[in-house]
């Protein structure tokens, strides 16, 4: 009877070895999770608003409708824009619009649950889960990041000049397209490979951290690992549990090259011929993301949430850090701006990745939500900023077809 009792002790004790190994052994060389579910409490997130905004009037939403009504067609005539368009106040959709082909060849139409590509408003999605992070204590925003990443070979870059656009780096678009062995153009780059090639492939800077802004996708395509580093997590699983699935996202994701390449909505130039892939489509964090308008205006009010961070770094988030000389135009933490002297600020992002071009704008001040998406190359979708004087003092002009009469 002891032997027996000895030998189920001993399988007790094997079977809890197994399992303390195999919990181990989920995170693969690069300490990011498999998808197994980490306890929820382990990461911040973002939470939908609890605070109700003001019921709109028939009357108001009516007068609004007309006028934007009126400006979609005169700027999309004959069901032109091929895309998705969204305009909402206090958190309620004014007018909405889903018109054109998310494939042209199965005739397969964009509708309200249509994802498409977000571009470079991906950026402010990113931002918002590194600031998350930031205001959780998991990062701070003056760290260096090659404490966070220990082969990123520019020692003074810290997160904060990832988000505002100021680490000086160079736009891995430009030295991987170089016919000089930097990188063969047939192979699918990743985001760890553009690190790489900046560490060993002598990948200086384009100017000294610190001193300028410069716009540049490798900023967050470098976020992106950051985030991956700190979570345990692949960047989509983590924006799945800090954004998408707690705001009820549930038309959004983040690309994957492989299992989504031939299923993602077909991008397009403007006479409707299709764009294929390359190899810099599997790069995430600066783009990559799709989504419908109807979830990013999930996401903006939610960035609305006086709880969505601290009240000293979201001010932080507003605070212009590209004005070397005094302008209008400027970035803070992962959103453009226009400051005008008279002290009202229009905040926005745009993006534009092969046919695919977008437009979301965000006006705290009035509760004002502008969202247009589009996988037929346009610019007309960066025009939509001329609605913002329908609701707020905005010096941004009409021309005389678009103006209702």
């Amino acid at each position: 009877m002891k032997m027996i009792l000895i030998k189920k002790t001993n399988i007790l004790q094997l079977l809890s070895l197994i399992l303390v190994l195999s919990s181990c052994n989920q995170k693969n060389k690069e300490g990011i999770l498999s998808d197994n579910e980490l306890p929820k409490d382990t990461l911040p997130h973002m939470e939908p608003p609890t605070k109700k905004l003001p019921k709109l009037t028939a009357q108001y939403i009516n007068s609004k409708r007309n006028a934007i009504e009126h400006f979609y067609n005169k700027n999309w005539p004959n069901n032109s824009m091929n895309g998705s368009f969204l305009v909402a106040k206090n958190g309620q959709i004014i007018f909405e619009k889903y018109e054109g082909m998310a494939n042209f060849r199965d005739e397969r139409p964009i509708t309200a649950t249509t994802p498409l590509h977000l571009a470079s408003v991906t950026k402010i999605i990113t931002a918002s889960a590194v600031l998350k992070l930031i205001d959780a204590k998991k990062i701070s925003l003056d760290q260096k990041v090659n404490t966070i990443l220990p082969n990123f070979p520019f020692p003074e870059v810290t997160v904060k000049m990832l988000l505002n656009h100021r680490s000086g780096m160079r736009n891995y678009a430009y030295f991987t397209d170089k016919k000089d062995g930097v990188w063969d153009r047939h192979d699918i780059l990743s985001n760890k490979d553009i690190v790489n090639l900046m560490a060993t492939k002598d990948i200086g800077l384009e100017s000294r951290t610190g001193t300028r802004f410069a716009y540049c996708n490798t900023n967050y395509a470098v976020l992106a690992l950051i985030i991956e580093k700190t979570t345990g997590l692949s960047y989509k699983k983590a924006m799945e549990r800090m954004i998408f699935k707690p705001l009820g996202m549930n038309h959004t994701y983040v690309f994957d090259y492989e299992k989504d390449k031939d299923t993602a909505v077909t991008s397009y130039k403007g006479n409707k011929v299709e764009i294929g892939k390359d190899y810099l489509d599997a790069i995430y964090g600066d783009k990559n993301i799709y989504s419908t308008p109807r979830d990013l205006l999930k996401f903006d009010m939610a960035r609305s949430n006086p709880g969505f961070l601290s009240p000293k770094l979201l001010k932080l988030v507003y605070t212009p850090f590209s004005n070397e000389h005094k302008g209008q135009k400027n970035y803070g933490l992962g959103i453009r701006m226009i400051n005008w002297e008279t002290g009202q600020n229009f905040y926005f992002h745009n993006g534009w990745w092969h046919g695919n071009t977008s437009s979301y704008i965000t006006l705290p001040k009035e509760q004002l939500t502008i969202i247009a998406l589009s996988n037929k190359f346009t610019t007309k979708t960066y025009q939509v900023k001329k609605l913002a004087p329908l609701f707020g003092d905005y010096p941004f002009k009409l021309s005389k077809d678009e103006k209702e009469e």
